[in-house]
Formats: C-alpha cells, structure tokens, sequence
C-alpha cells in the first residue's frame, strides 16, 4: 500500500452530489451485504426487506425499520462508526414493533469482529475521523469532557439510577435469581466487593479516584475508614458531600475537586470504579504512575474497569466514534493487556481479576427501562426528543455489548509487585 492513503476530497469537489450519492449507494450495498449475516430483519418504508428478496418478517426474530433510508445511508457514507448512532438521533431508524432496540443490536455486537469483510477494513481510514486534540486528556481539557457527560444534572441522573446513585455497573448475587434482586443492593455489593479487594478497614486511609456521588465514600467510612475522594465534576460533588453529611460521616469524608494527577500523600487503599476509560490513552502511564506513587507499601488498588479484547483495543485506539462524539469525550476503553502492562512499568502487578460483563447488562436494562419511564420528568427546553433518542441508544448500544462480550467489565486489584519505585 502507498505511503499516503487515497483522498475522497478532489472527486467530492468535482462533484459534490453525485460523489454524496455514490458514497450512499456504496453504503447501501455494504449495508445490504451486513444484513444478510445478521439474524435480524430491515424493513424498508414499502415493507419490503433490505436483507432478503422478497417475503416478509420471521416471526419471532428482531426487526428493525428503515424510516428514512437515504438518509441513513448518507450518513452512514459520511462515516460508519458515528453515522449510524445519529440516525437513530435523528429518527432515520427504529426498532420494530415488538423488538427491544438491544435485541436489534445485540446479533451485530456479537458478530462485530467477522461482519465486514477485511478489505473493508483495510480501507477504514478512508473515514476515520483522527480523535480531536481536546479529547486527548490533557489536563487543561479533562475537567472540561467530564462535565460535558456528568454535569448534564443531578435530577437527570436520580431520575433513573437506583437510590444510591450508583453509575457504573451494579454486582448481583449469582446465588438467587436476578429478578428477585433490586438494583440498590446490587450496587452496594459492587461497591462492598471493591472495598473487599483493596483490603479497606477500620483506620485505613482511602482515596478513591472519581466521587461519583459519593456512596463508595460512604461505604468505606461505614467501616471506619478516613476517605479523601476526587472528582472533577463540580455539580456531583457538591450533592456527594450533602449525601456524606446526611449519612453521618462528614468528619471521615473529604471531597475535593481536583485532577489525580495534583493528589498529594500516600493512602492504604486506592479505589477508582470506572474512571480509566476517561482518562485517555495518552496519559494512562501518567494515571498509572499516580496509582503506583499514591499507595503505600502493602496498600493495594483496585480498579473497576470497562474492557474490551485487545485486538480490538489496537484496532480502534486512534479512531473517533459516536461514543465519544456524543456521550465521553476523552473516552478509550482499554484490555487487560493495557492494564497489565501499564501496571508493571509503575511497578505494580495484576494480582487478581473477577468479570462480570453480563451484570452490566442487566443493570443497562434497568436503567433504560427507568429512563424511558421518567421521561416525562426529565423532557425540558434543556433535554428534548433528540437527548431522549441519543440516551436511548447509548444505553441499548452499551447494554448490547456486554449482552454479547463484545465488552467487559471487571474489578482489578493491583499491588507493588516487590521492585523498588525510587
């Protein structure tokens, strides 16, 4: 292959529409040629199918409709990884009546890695967008992208997360059915298990790497620990600090705003659940370095963190999709591999790994179901039928990931593997 990839730019001048138009048509041939591998139906505005000639919807199967099809497939020529995503924003497309949006996406989740043929692939820079300069997790940006997700509003959130306000994935008892199991409690043993695998006690020191709204703070004062916790969010701590103070432990919990990279002292546990995926790639030998410098010999960390299989990982590290455009900006998913090899160079090691993808399933269910279900309470001139219709597809998109493995989630414990850090 040449040094330099072929341009799209010189035909697209020449002829803007009919270049527009041949984009879509191609987009339309490899949509064609995705849906026929997929268990799911595509119905076109006259009722006929996208993916098969002739006949009519498989009782049973999932169905998804084409509304507004050359729009769709405009959008999709334009760009595959962020077109499809603000199609469904948009109203292009919907699930069937009767299938569950995730059951619509979740037969392509779980054939991800064989649905385009490889010199599709191989021509995927074509279309990629590199990842913008603000997205890269400099300190000057990173306060900036974590407002621009958690800063949405306090009511936003508690309209649809449980009582703890926990928004990461919840850990349900394998023992009973998962049915009989409410998600609070759930969220509490994920935050207990976390505690339990940093080894936090009566007396220890605990930092904990993004607040959240302050439950895990809570927890770990409940057995007597002393907690300082960070966030850069500046609307969730101030309801994590009303939170501690209401629970009693205001003399045990210190909130701050502040970037983990400025953390000063040492601390007898490190707990950070799900705030590696924020920190972008660029600058996690710098988070892993501050994990490695923040624990004090003995101490341990313990990390939840959403993964994905490393030939994946390598596969999209430099790429830009609709998460990020529209859900975390700064956002890369790492793997276990990352993790591994991050930890070792600071001097730390994986010590133990427990996964639990299929509970964040389950939790992203629920917290769609209450979503839609609260809408009317969140709908305002702020968030409208396009805020409605992006969450929606967010929490399917990610719950049909984890349905599938095509994403994981994991709590990691990690401690000084014995090489001396001066």
């Amino acid at each position: 292959m040449s040094a330099e990839p072929v341009s799209l730019e010189l035909p697209m001048q020449r002829e803007p529409a009919a270049a527009a138009s041949l984009r879509a048509g191609v987009a339309k041939q490899i949509l064609r040629l995705v849906t026929r591998q997929v268990p799911v139906d595509v119905v076109l505005p006259d009722g006929a199918l996208l993916n098969r000639r002739g006949g009519s919807r498989t009782e049973g199967r999932p169905g998804i409709v084409l509304q507004r099809p050359e729009s769709l497939f405009g959008r999709l020529a334009e760009n595959p990884k962020i077109g499809l995503g603000e199609a469904y924003t948009a109203g292009d497309w919907h699930a069937a009546e009767g299938t569950d949006l995730a059951d619509a996406l979740a037969p392509y989740a779980a054939r991800l890695s064989g649905l385009v043929p490889g010199w599709m692939l191989r021509l995927s820079r074509l279309v990629d967008l590199p990842i913008p300069a603000d997205q890269r997790g400099a300190v000057e940006h990173t306060q900036e992208n974590i407002s621009a997700h958690y800063d949405l509003g306090n009511d936003m959130f508690a309209a649809f997360l449980d009582p703890s306000l926990s928004y990461s994935s919840a850990l349900f008892d394998r023992t009973r059915p998962v049915v009989e199991q409410n998600l609070q409690e759930a969220q509490l043993r994920k935050v207990n298990a976390a505690l339990d695998l940093a080894g936090v006690g009566a007396g220890d020191d605990v930092l904990e790497i993004g607040t959240g709204w302050g439950t895990l703070a809570i927890e770990a004062a409940r057995r007597g620990a002393r907690v300082t916790t960070i966030t850069l969010s500046v609307e969730q701590a101030a309801l994590a600090r009303e939170r501690i103070e209401d629970a009693g432990y205001a003399d045990r919990v210190e909130v701050l705003v502040q970037d983990y990279r400025h953390v000063a002292g040492t601390f007898d546990a490190v707990v950070s659940i799900e705030m590696i995926e924020a920190v972008g790639e660029r600058y996690w030998p710098d988070y892993f370095a501050a994990l490695s410098r923040l624990v004090r010999p003995g101490g341990a960390i313990a990390l939840q963190a959403i993964l994905m299989p490393h030939q994946r990982y390598l596969a999209t590290r430099n790429s830009y999709g609709w998460i990020q455009k529209h859900i975390f900006p700064g956002g890369l998913i790492p793997s276990t591999t990352v993790i591994s090899e991050q930890a070792g160079r600071v001097g730390l090691a994986v010590t133990r790994t427990d996964r639990f993808g299929a509970d964040y399933a389950e939790t992203l269910r629920r917290w769609r179901s209450a979503f839609l279900a609260a809408w009317p309470s969140i709908r305002s001139e702020t968030f409208g039928e396009e805020f409605r219709r992006t969450w929606e597809f967010y929490l399917a998109y990610c719950e049909a990931g984890f349905r599938t493995g095509a994403i994981d989630v994991a709590q990691i414990r990690l401690e000084a593997d014995g090489r001396d850090r001066s």
